[in-house]
């Protein structure tokens, strides 16, 4: 069995690496778009590296998929991959805010079995292991147990007309980091209605759902990972008793978009 400690020191480390390069700090910081409206910055290139060099030490085997590295088709073929976002919330980074992190998820036979997310320029580590709960910090994590759907919590910077009876709360640009709002009782409720990367939610969907939250895809269906196609419809991630009634909210808009 892996050594979660050395595991977790790797991830610290990376946060470490990525906080001395965040313009948050006073840093200068080199920044440019690999197609329209996607930006990275030198600290994903250099943070990836850093977890690719020290993960694979400590697991050989294992296979690699991450938003920053050209994607190798034999990781198909193995039992365990890592799955990393160097910076997920690459736009908050860039701007000198904190609503970024470090996410690392291990994959075993297509789910989850660590999850770790680190944001230090928000001083908080989060991690998972399958069976075993969720910690911030240290302390356990407890996900929200809202009954209603009417009034519920979610990140967001607006909300459309037909969904003005939920509440917005502040959003970070890490969807990993939304994604542990759940997880942390801090918001409800997490929804997206786009295509999204394996890497982006692998961590955060172990810790919301360690945690006790109801994690799916955008239509209630379960999320798997290593996929030949490494993309996911959505996120949906909730306080169990309010589940059913988000999918059902957004399922005329889900069909539309996804066709």
């Amino acid at each position: 069995m892996i050594d979660s400690g050395r595991l977790e020191a790797i991830v610290r480390e990376a946060g470490r690496i990525a906080h001395a390069m965040w313009p948050g700090n006073g840093h200068a910081l080199d920044s440019w778009e690999k197609s329209p409206g996607n930006p990275v910055c030198a600290a994903d290139i250099e943070v990836d590296a850093f977890l690719k060099r020290r993960l694979g030490g400590l697991l050989p085997a294992a296979g690699w998929l991450s938003e920053e590295t050209a994607d190798d088709p034999s990781r198909l073929g193995k039992g365990l991959i890592w799955l990393v976002d160097p910076v997920d919330g690459t736009r908050d980074f860039i701007r000198g805010r904190s609503g970024w992190a470090v996410s690392v998820a291990l994959i075993s036979e297509r789910r989850p079995l660590m999850g770790f997310l680190a944001a230090p320029a928000r001083d908080e580590f989060w991690y998972a292991i399958a069976g075993q709960g969720a910690w911030r910090n240290g302390r356990r994590l407890h996900a929200s147990r809202r009954q209603q759907f009417a009034g519920a919590r979610v990140p967001a910077d607006s909300l459309p007309k037909e969904d003005r009876d939920l509440a917005k709360v502040a959003k970070p640009n890490s969807i990993a980091l939304r994604a542990a709002m759940v997880a942390a009782d801090e918001a409800d409720l997490l929804a997206t209605l786009r295509w999204g990367w394996e890497w982006d939610i692998g961590a955060a969907a172990l810790i919301a759902r360690e945690a006790g939250a109801a994690v799916t895809d955008a239509f209630g269906q379960p999320l798997n990972y290593n996929k030949r196609d490494p993309r996911a419809f959505g996120l949906l991630i909730s306080a169990p008793a309010i589940h059913a009634a988000a999918v059902a909210r957004l399922a005329g808009r889900a069909k539309a978009i996804a066709g």
